[in-house]
This record gives structure tokens, C-alpha cells and sequence, in this order.
């Protein structure tokens, strides 16, 4: 069992929803980022999600994108993204951490060498999104086999041929992209998103959470109300991006968790 598969156990025992939160590793610089990273548990995050930063993010949105930007630029590179997570790990043994982003920083690295310092660091899970499950024996095969889970993306055009197969090797949760586009567009909504993730649960057993377009506390728990958790990416990440201090951040993250876990 993983620190994700453990989480979400606890979480379901306890009837509460998830909260995931996500960061982009060295934005707007490494000791910003992990000063943020530190303190999102406290802030009432469930899972980490850190973004992986790459030059050419394609399901991102301008917000998404500029934080990569901006943290390549301080000089982040793959080996301080894995540097941040063992001084995240120094304090906290307990929190999931999901590296999410793209496969081209993995396979420059090397898949084995990847996996066995992503494990050895403290990394739980990979969401990696330009990698289909036509491709499962590139990463996802290995991954699991290392002991981290794999996280699939589930969108509203993934139809009900579709779903089998995105779901076949997933573990850890399945991500619903609330909607169609690139991260940080329109507002999720939860009348929407609620039979799509009743039709995924009739499917898996996995825990369902809901990410892209939302940005609030009461879209937070919205959301949360029709899911097993929700995520919140963009509208962290633009505060960062507006150079506010780590503490104001984090307190924005603490109501958008309120928010999640009232659901």
C-alpha cells in the first residue's frame, strides 16, 4: 500500500473528501517553492501534486506554463525537483507527493535511474499526461513495479469504449479533467461533473478526483460534494505567480481545503 492508497483509505473511513493541491517545483524560485511545499499539509492539503517543469507544456494553460517558465529560469532542473522532495521528507513522512507533468525530462534521465531516485526520494505517485495507455511498458509497467502509483487522466470526450483501457493499469486515483482544454480555463461545474464521475466509479474502485477550472472555496466544495476530491492547481499557482508571500498563499490554500473537506 502507498502513501496515496493509505490517504484515501483513511480518508473514506473518516467519510471526508480529498484535497489536492498543486505546485510547480522552483516557482518562482527553489527556496519559495519548498517553503510553500512545507507548509501545504498544515494549510489542510490531502496530496501533493508537483509539476515537473518543461519547456514545452502542452495541456497547459498560460498560468501553468509560466510557472515552468519561471522556475526553469531560477535553474530548476529534475535533480532539485528531487531535492526539494527529501527536504519535504526530512518533516513530513506521511503526505503523498504525485510528480505530475511530461515524460521528456523522464526519459532524457532514463527510466530506471528516474524511478529508483523518484522512489528513493519519497515520491508516491506519476500522473504523466502525453503518455497514452498504448504506452504502458514505456513507464506505467515499471513504475508500479517500483512501487509508485500511476495516475491516469480521465476527460469528457474519454467515452465509454475509451474507459476500459484508460482505466486497465491505473492505480493510486483516476484524475477527472472537468473540462475540455488546457488547465486553468472555464469553471468546473458540479452538475456537470457529477455523472461523469458516477459513470468512472461504476468502472473502478478507484477513488474519482475532479481537477481543471476551480478556483474557489465554494467551487471547491462543490465539487468535492460530487467526487471523492477535488484538485486546485491554476488558481494557486497565479498567486505565486503574483509574487505573494508564502503565508498568504498558504492561507488562501487553507480555505480552498475548508472549502473541499466541508463537502
Amino acid at each position: 500500500m502507498t502513501r496515496i492508497d493509505a490517504k484515501f483509505a483513511a480518508l473514506k473511513a473518516g467519510n471526508r473528501k480529498a484535497f489536492v493541491s498543486f505546485v510547480m517545483a522552483g516557482d518562482p524560485d527553489y527556496d519559495t517553492s519548498l517553503a510553500v511545499m512545507k507548509g501545504l499539509p498544515d494549510a489542510g492539503v490531502d496530496v501533493i501534486e508537483m509539476g515537473m517543469p518543461f519547456t514545452d507544456p502542452m495541456a497547459d494553460g498560460p498560468t501553468i506554463q509560466l510557472a515552468g517558465q519561471r522556475a526553469l529560469e531560477a535553474g530548476q532542473t529534475m535533480d532539485r525537483t528531487l531535492e526539494m522532495v527529501r527536504a519535504f521528507r526530512e518533516g513530513d513522512a506521511e503526505t503523498p507527493i504525485v510528480l505530475m507533468g511530461y515524460y521528456n525530462p523522464i526519459y532524457s534521465r532514463g527510466v530506471d535511474r528516474f524511478l529508483e531516485e523518484a522512489k528513493t526520494a519519497g515520491i508516491d505517485g506519476l500522473l504523466i499526461v502525453d503518455l497514452p495507455p498504448e504506452e504502458d511498458d514505456e513507464l506505467c509497467i515499471p513504475a508500479q513495479a517500483a512501487g509508485l502509483n500511476f495516475i491516469r487522466l480521465a476527460t469528457p470526450t474519454t467515452d465509454h469504449r475509451r474507459l476500459p483501457k484508460v482505466l486497465e493499469n491505473t492505480s493510486g486515483f483516476v484524475y477527472y479533467v472537468s473540462i475540455t482544454g488546457i488547465t486553468g480555463a472555464a469553471q468546473a461545474q458540479a452538475a456537470e461533473v457529477g455523472p461523469e464521475v458516477a459513470r468512472i466509479k461504476a468502472k473502478t474502485d478507484l477513488p474519482v478526483v475532479v481537477g481543471f477550472g476551480v478556483k474557489t472555496p465554494e467551487t471547491a466544495g462543490a465539487i468535492a460534494s460530487v467526487a471523492d476530491g477535488v484538485v486546485v492547481g491554476s488558481a494557486i499557482v497565479e498567486r505565486i505567480g503574483r509574487g505573494e508571500a508564502a503565508e498568504d498563499v498558504l492561507a488562501f490554500v487553507k480555505s480552498l481545503a475548508e472549502g473541499a473537506h466541508r463537502a
